[in-house]
């Protein structure tokens, strides 16, 4: 009797032991609801920030705004017609100085708290905008631009006194263009 039960439970255990392993189920299922909202997030956020931004240039028609193929606005306050002066290209060391505004005009940064700066073109890190709109401009010039907050400071501001998803106005004077060797 004790023989058979030892068989049968052996036998038991073994039919048992060789069932195929099951797939776990997982947990929690993702799709791409997140990456849809967050698209559709993004998309209503940039069409709110270019009526506001088209409402600030509608109230100054007499400045000659320009849209750049990189997504903001400006235009020259100072302008250099010479072809002597060229903009600046990749490793070109820039002098020039800048201060950041919300959209009503308030100043978030002035030209003396950011100081003047020294920037190697495309080396060093600067926000997308300022990077792409000093590639626009001459030693000499002056320009104003109008970023959206994507090609400002973004989702994360700067941590300090711009706050998220926040566009600016930038007016920047170039002193000098230094070109690579």
């Amino acid at each position: 009797m004790k023989h058979s039960l030892i068989i049968l439970i052996i036998t038991g255990f073994t039919v048992l032991g060789c069932k195929s392993p099951e797939a776990r189920k997982p947990v929690t299922v993702s799709s791409g609801s997140f990456i849809d909202e967050s698209i559709e997030r993004n998309k209503s956020l940039n069409q709110k920030e270019t009526k506001a931004i088209e409402a600030i240039i509608a109230q100054q028609p007499e400045k000659n705004y320009q849209i750049s193929g990189n997504g903001f606005w400006y235009y020259f306050d100072t302008k250099i017609e010479s072809d002597s002066l060229s903009t600046p290209n990749f490793g070109d060391k820039i002098v020039f100085s800048y201060n950041i505004k919300d959209l009503k005009g308030t100043t978030i940064y002035s030209k003396e708290e950011l100081k003047i700066q020294k920037y190697a073109m495309d080396q060093e890190e600067l926000f997308s905008g300022l990077r792409e709109g000093l590639k626009l401009m001459k030693a000499g010039e002056s320009a104003t631009f109008i970023f959206p907050s994507q090609k400002a400071y973004g989702y994360y501001g700067d941590e300090n006194k711009i706050g998220i998803n926040l566009p600016i106005i930038c007016e920047v004077s170039v002193f000098s263009i230094n070109q690579k060797e």
